[in-house]
């Protein structure tokens, strides 16, 4: 099975068509609510290393070193539990260097993996939650 990220193995340029004005270039930003937000931004920044402002957001690179080139949307059916155990109707995805290294720091400031998956296609993937139970999914892509 292939996961929303591991489309993007089998995307390619050429799939997407040229298009005249008025359409969506990707996605602007992901906003979540939260009971404690600047707890919860606090717990990314010192946990999973992303680099909050001082508005309390933070601005990811699509042109970051070894970032996937695309971004996927993809529209899960109700219960089918890849959100599981998040109870929430999202999930994040967030590509990452190293699986190992990010792995072994999470583990050392006391996050749980639920589950790590080194057989798909596309690359490496493991899965946590974030304080507020929103379900993570960590991937680091298949080098070239």
């Amino acid at each position: 099975m292939i996961c929303c990220a591991g489309l993007l193995a089998v995307l390619s340029p050429s799939v997407v068509q040229a298009q005249t004005t008025g359409h969506i270039t990707g996605v602007g930003g992901v906003f979540v609510t939260s009971k404690d937000p600047k707890k919860l931004a606090a717990w990314y920044r010192d946990v999973l290393g992303i680099p909050i402002e001082t508005w309390g957001g933070a601005a990811l690179r699509y042109d970051a070193p070894n970032h996937p080139a695309v971004l996927v949307w993809n529209a899960m059916p109700v219960g089918s539990g890849y959100e599981a155990p998040s109870t929430r109707e999202f999930m994040l995805d967030f590509a990452v260097d190293d699986l190992d290294a990010f792995i072994a720091r999470l583990q050392s400031k006391g996050v749980t993996i639920l589950k790590r998956d080194d057989s798909d296609p596309s690359g490496s993937f493991a899965w946590i939650l974030d304080p507020d139970g929103t379900k993570i999914e960590l991937w680091q892509p298949k080098p070239k």
